[in-house]
């Protein structure tokens, strides 16, 4: 695991500045602490900081073809490098080291852009192929390593791992997006492929950039091309799909156990974990190390996590935690370069830290939920469809929601009764719906806390619109793949995939998701609605390949998130959540309606209301704006001219 940095200048012919590429690396040291490196040649800089993890003595990088003339920086694991060697060496290839790293340089000059469907990992890099005058960045299929660029003001594009090495060159541009913070806060993130700054994109999952030398030096990049996408409609059931799904997850864990380094494995207690753990440990060849972080009286996952280390003979380490989530909402910036509104970044982090004390790789659960259905919003959707169906369009948009709006919020009542929120899902198609199950903000309340300014600069946005797109490209009688699919394309790289990457990398840890193996992924994907949600129950295929390899307690727990209450915590410090949002960083960046927020926190500290996740994303957003410093255009102004 590693961070990359680069700079290409197309049709320039002197060497990009050396000052600039290494203050980009240095970055990224965390992502690398093992070492540096660079190759300049004129119009292209390529710089490395490296976490050595295969092949310690020969992988170092940026690394080139005997020749020269193909090198590349890259970050992340080809765990299928050993079957592409020998593809490589019947067709002539010679290798010179044991790295994955090399496998991607023969394969480009094999296969070009095919190369990237060859590719089983997990990745991110940059690879300039000087004679055809090609520099080549992809992205993996999942989007589980990052990789942002930008076109600088004086023309060429910079690139890199995170936010922060584009913001350490001097000439980069901190305008902040409107659309992206109303997505922040809508969503708990920014969506690929935008970032919290206008002049920056995301290369999305699955896609490629193929830059040319021979393009006008002030020229935008290209649009980005996709070389694979999930299935978009289900098959018919394998005939032994416990015994297919049980081989392929073997195959997927058995390829992640490849390390030169120490290699351990998240146990959270749950099926996902649990299966991953079990059968790492099978295939491993001394005791796995297991890892687990506890918060009593929330979400204590150790005692279930204990039943499973201990039947599968695990050197198992787990630590009760807490955390400062006032204090921790000031360090997400730092973390992320943007904001980033999952709290369960916080825990994640702790156990992170915990697990590098041991190991330099861990295994994880990540993806199962989204691969074979576990989320509870799976089943409202699906039975809000099916509802759908039953009742005409022209109904429901006049019926029912005229009831979703007379009937009361009961926010603080039980879950039965709080029926204000699937009413107004029933009103609504079916894309636009789902979207209401994972906004994390609706846009009533969210728009509310804008500031005129604000909202003006959004005129015509709406993030609802990304699902309708999205799930109009699946198979319109199957409602479960398209909320699946959306999500896939949304959540899973936007939010767990980065929070994985970037809390790992905060403390030099590489983390492998088993789960989400390209093959695995379309499988999972492509299974029968029946086969992964049956009975209000998700996971249904996963949780009988996991039957026999998990305590009975651990496969009928109920699924609980990996974080620590927050919302007494707010309660408790409400005073000091009113300094904040009243401050300057807040109050002078024209985004917010200040006594909008202020109500909010009195609506919180008095048990009006559960605010927990809207506060947290606006202490986050604060704290961005408090240790950021971007630039704020005409929002800022507006506020001026408002309050004169």
């Amino acid at each position: 695991m590693c961070g990359i940095v680069g700079l290409f200048s197309p049709g320039f012919r002197a060497l990009p500045e050396g000052a600039d590429l290494r203050r980009m690396a240095d970055a990224l040291r965390h992502r690398g602490p093992d070492g540096a490196g660079y190759h300049e040649e004129p119009g292209l800089g390529l710089g490395h900081r490296r976490l050595a993890i295969v092949d310690l003595g020969g992988g170092a990088q940026p690394m080139a073809t005997p020749d020269g003339g193909v090198v590349i920086s890259f970050n992340g694991e080809i765990y299928n490098h050993l079957a592409l060697r020998r593809e490589l060496e019947a067709a002539g290839h010679r290798f010179r080291t044991h790295s994955d790293t090399e496998a991607i340089l023969h394969a480009w000059t094999q296969w070009g852009t095919g190369c990237l469907e060859r590719l089983n990992g997990m990745f991110a890099f940059a690879l300039w192929d000087r004679a055809q005058g090609k520099l080549l960045l992809a992205r993996d299929r999942l989007g589980e390593k990052p990789l942002l660029y930008l076109r600088r003001p004086a023309g060429g594009i910079a690139f890199s791992s995170e936010l922060g090495a584009l913001l350490a060159l001097p000439d980069v541009r901190r305008r902040l997006d409107p659309a992206a913070v109303e997505d922040f806060l809508a969503l708990g993130y920014v969506p690929d492929p935008h970032c919290i700054y206008q002049d920056i994109l995301k290369l999305p999952a699955a896609h490629f950039l193929l830059l040319s030398q021979d393009a006008p030096p002030s020229a935008p990049p290209p649009p980005p091309q996709a070389y694979w996408r999930p299935p978009t409609a289900a098959s018919a059931a394998p005939a032994d799909a416990v015994g297919d799904l049980a081989g392929r997850l073997r195959a997927s864990v058995r390829d992640r156990l490849m390390s030169d380094v120490p290699l351990g494995a998240f146990l959270s207690g749950g099926v996902d974990s649990g299966t991953v753990v079990a059968m790492a440990a099978e295939a491993s060849t001394t005791p796995l190390a297991t890892f687990t972080m506890g918060f009593p009286g929330s979400a204590d996952e150790r005692p279930r996590a204990a039943q499973i280390a201990e039947a599968h003979g695990t050197r198992h380490h787990a630590e009760v935690g807490s955390a400062d989530y006032l204090a921790a909402a000031r360090r997400q910036a730092a973390i992320f370069g943007e904001p980033f509104g999952d709290h369960s970044a916080v825990p994640t982090l702790a156990v992170c830290a915990m697990a590098r004390k041991h190991v330099t790789v861990a295994l994880s659960g990540d993806g199962g939920d989204e691969v074979f259905a576990g989320y509870r919003r799976y089943r409202f959707h699906t039975l809000a469809e099916a509802a759908r169906r039953l009742l005409p369009a022209s109904l429901r948009r006049s019926a029912v929601a005229g009831l979703a709006r007379a009937y009361p919020t009961l926010a603080r009542a039980p879950r039965w009764l709080r029926a204000k929120s699937t009413l107004t899902e029933l009103s609504l198609d079916s894309a636009a719906g789902y979207y209401r199950t994972v906004c994390k903000l609706q846009d009533e309340r969210r728009r509310a806390l804008f500031s005129p300014g604000l909202r003006s600069a959004l005129a015509g946005h709406d993030p609802s619109d990304r699902f309708v797109s999205l799930m109009a490209e699946c198979d319109p009688d199957e409602p479960l793949l398209q909320a699946q699919y959306a999500d896939l394309h949304t959540y899973l790289p936007g939010d767990i995939l980065t929070k994985v990457d970037r809390t790992s990398m905060a403390v030099s840890l590489e983390v492998r998701p088993p789960l989400l193996d390209p093959d695995l992924v379309g499988f999972g994907l492509a299974l029968p609605a029946s086969l992964k949600l049956r009975g209000g129950v998700g996971k249904q295929l996963l949780r009988e390949v996991a039957a026999p390899l998990l305590p009975p307690a651990v496969l009928s727990a109920p699924k609980q998130g990996f974080a620590d209450r927050i919302g007494d915590q707010f309660r408790s410090r409400a005073a000091e959540l009113r300094a904040r949002f009243a401050g300057e960083a807040m109050m002078d960046s024209g985004l917010f309606d200040g006594a909008r927020l202020t109500a909010l926190v009195d609506e919180h500290e008095t048990g009006g209301a559960d605010h927990s996740q809207a506060l947290w994303q606006l202490l986050v957003f604060e704290g961005f704006l408090a240790g950021e410093a971007p630039d704020l255009g005409g929002l800022a102004r507006e506020r001026d001219v408002v309050q004169a």
